[in-house]
């Protein structure tokens, strides 16, 4: 029974011993044939094997069959016998030129640096045995078929290596040709080595950097290198094919606009490429051409922008400023496109004349030759910026104010070589003029102000707030005010300290700590404007001096602390108005508001005490109504609602 069953077992061994062994077999393999090479250009043959038993490191051995030999084969070049190849190979061997490369230890391939003429034929590589029994295929053949040189490139203007402004163009012009039976592709690239390297000087030489400018490769696809992309994807370089004579092909290179570090040495490289019958795009012969060396020369060290007049300029208030912007040092074939912008850094208005102080724009002119306003837009009726001449720029203000005080300074940015930049191309080089000072001989203004709560029974809720601001203005020129009127919530200490709820003049330095909100303000022409909109608030002129601002249907949100602003405004002698920039805070008024009880009978000594304390808080709020404030408030200043 045993026997039985161990006889299916057995037979079982003996077929997997026998799949192993015919699946496990020597297997040498080259690419498929035939290969097209071209003389005088490298050969690279790869050959492998695998399934092999043995060391890991095999051995290879290379024979040729050329075509009118008969069949016979000749030693090319071994891995383990020196004196392996035949005649025709023993000295190219010794120099290298014919050589096999090790990749792994089951894989090499044979080079032939230089082919020649007679190298075509049938190439062998074969494997010598390491395993335990002869089986599968020891070596395996290819074809090589070695055709003519008959790659041309050629150029038709050098570079000289003169300076070249930058901002220029650069046209580089290369012509190339084959002509092979085969089909085969051809492909250009155009590239720059940095001044002072080198090309690569064999074994310990030194390898230059090399950069690809941009190439038509071998599927006739433009690529720009990966440096030079996003000026490829901006229109700055492109790359054409044209036809030329006897079926040349011409290739020109464009730099719209040349950069620094566009200097260096600039060649051509050709390429003949070839499709294997594997489907795989092979280069098969290679020229490269040097055109020149190209120096650019940076605009920084010839560009001059210059503001006159220079240093101070005093005027009279009224009087035209005239500034003008001088750009020099551009080179003359360069069509370079100009921002040109008049900044200016302190004012009366901002209480910093000098270098301190926030720089803004005044005016601007694009390279389309637009003028454009900063954030004074009323400049925009009351003023010009023009190109005079050819690097000339003016900037004219018909009636200066005490605001345009302040340092000016002319700020040009060049764009060399781009005539009219995208919103987003960056400036080749900005450079700033040397500041010009422009101060205003202004009259002596002063101006004061006071606020009042005019006479009244007892405010509820529901009534109306009336409050007069006393404004003067004291100049030679003619001059308006302009008021604003602001409120703060009743701060917590006034209520507690057990002062009088009726409205009343606030203490000297309340503690205020909450930001005023503007309530409405009456300007300097007559116009009426209201920010609130949770009451019924109206703004009108008494008399010259007199202004009196009206909370109607009062809330419990419209008692507070009230206090007026006041600003100088003056005419200039052709008739517009400025603002001077002095301007004075009124003392603070304190609005409460009683709230609407049922009529209860009050005993008469509680009228009597009412009456008396009214008195003494009225007579209190005309003493204190007596102080004269001119320019300065008491209260904290507040510069976020002024």
């Amino acid at each position: 029974m045993r026997t039985a069953m161990a006889s299916p077992k057995t037979a079982s061994l003996l077929f997997l011993h026998w799949v192993l062994q015919y699946a496990v077999c020597r297997d040498v393999t080259l690419p498929t044939g035939p290969l097209y090479r071209v003389a005088g250009f490298g050969l690279s043959l790869p050959c492998s094997v695998s399934g092999y038993e043995g060391p890991r490191t095999q051995e290879f051995e290379w024979f040729l069959y050329r075509d009118n030999s008969g069949g016979r084969q000749m030693g090319v070049v071994s891995t383990r016998d020196k004196g392996f190849p035949y005649a025709p190979f023993q000295a190219r061997v010794r120099s290298g030129e014919v050589r096999v490369e090790r990749d792994s230890g089951d894989m090499v391939r044979l080079v032939i640096q230089r082919l020649r003429a007679e190298d075509q034929g049938k190439y062998e590589c074969y494997t010598p045995s390491t395993d335990s029994t002869y089986q599968g295929n020891y070596s395996a053949k290819a074809t090589v078929k070695v055709i003519p040189d008959t790659l041309q490139i050629s150029y038709s203007r050098s570079l000289t290596g003169q300076p070249v402004p930058e901002g220029a163009e650069l046209t580089l012009t290369c012509s190339a040709s084959i002509q092979s039976e085969q089909l085969t592709h051809l492909s250009i690239t155009f590239g720059k080595r940095g001044l002072g390297e080198g090309s690569a000087s064999g074994a310990g030489g030194e390898v230059s950097t090399v950069r690809e400018i941009i190439s038509i490769d071998n599927l006739l696809g433009v690529v720009p290198g990966r440096v030079y992309k996003t000026r490829y994807d901006d229109g700055e370089i492109t790359l054409e094919k044209r036809n030329g004579e006897a079926g040349q092909g011409v290739y020109v290179m464009r730099m719209r606009a040349v950069q620094p570090d566009d200097t260096g040495s600039y060649f051509c490289e050709a390429s003949q490429w070839i499709l294997d019958p594997d489907r795989s795009w092979q280069k098969i012969a290679q020229r490269t051409l040097d055109i020149g060396n190209l120096t650019v020369q940076q605009l920084a060290e010839s560009l001059s922008v210059n503001s006159e007049p220079r240093g101070e300029v005093t005027l009279q208030v009224g009087s035209p400023l005239m500034l003008t912007c001088e750009v020099s040092g551009l080179p003359s074939e360069v069509n370079s496109g100009l921002l040109v912008q008049w900044m200016k850094r302190g004012s009366v208005s901002s209480d910093v004349v000098g270098p301190g102080g926030v720089e803004v724009e005044v005016a601007r002119m694009s390279p389309d030759g637009v003028v454009s306003w900063g954030d004074d837009l009323s400049r925009s009726s009351g003023g010009s910026m023009e190109k005079v001449a050819e690097g000339r720029f003016s900037l004219k203000l018909f009636s200066a104010r005490p605001s345009d005080t302040g340092l000016y300074r002319c700020v040009v940015s060049v764009y060399a070589g781009r005539r009219n930049p995208g919103p987003s191309t960056p400036a080749t080089l900005t450079q700033r003029s040397e500041a010009v000072t422009v101060n205003l001989k202004t009259e002596e203004v002063l101006v004061s102000a006071m606020a009042q709560l005019p006479r009244g029974p007892l405010l509820k809720r529901g009534s109306t707030i009336t409050l007069i601001c006393n404004a003067t203005v004291t100049t030679t020129s003619p001059a308006q005010a302009q008021v604003q009127w602001l409120r703060w919530p009743i701060p917590e200490p006034v209520i507690k300290n057990g002062q009088s709820p009726a409205s009343d003049v606030a203490p000297p330095d309340p503690p205020i700590v909450e930001k005023p909100r503007l309530i409405a303000a009456l300007m300097y022409n007559g116009v009426t404007n209201i920010y609130v909109n949770s009451s019924e608030v109206s703004v009108d002129r008494l008399s010259a001096v007199s202004y009196r601002l009206r909370v109607h249907t009062a809330t419990m949100d419209d008692q507070g602390m009230y206090a007026c602003h006041a600003e100088a405004w003056g005419q200039d002698p052709h008739g517009g108005w400025y603002n001077t920039g002095v301007k004075a805070e009124s003392n603070a008024v304190t609005v409460y508001l009683y709230a609407r009880g049922k009529c209860l009978r009050l005993g008469f000594f509680i009228v009597i005490i009412i009456v008396i304390v009214d008195k003494c808080e009225r007579l209190q709020q005309a003493s204190s109504q007596k102080a004269f404030i001119r320019g300065s408030s008491l209260l904290p200043s507040t510069t976020t609602a002024w």
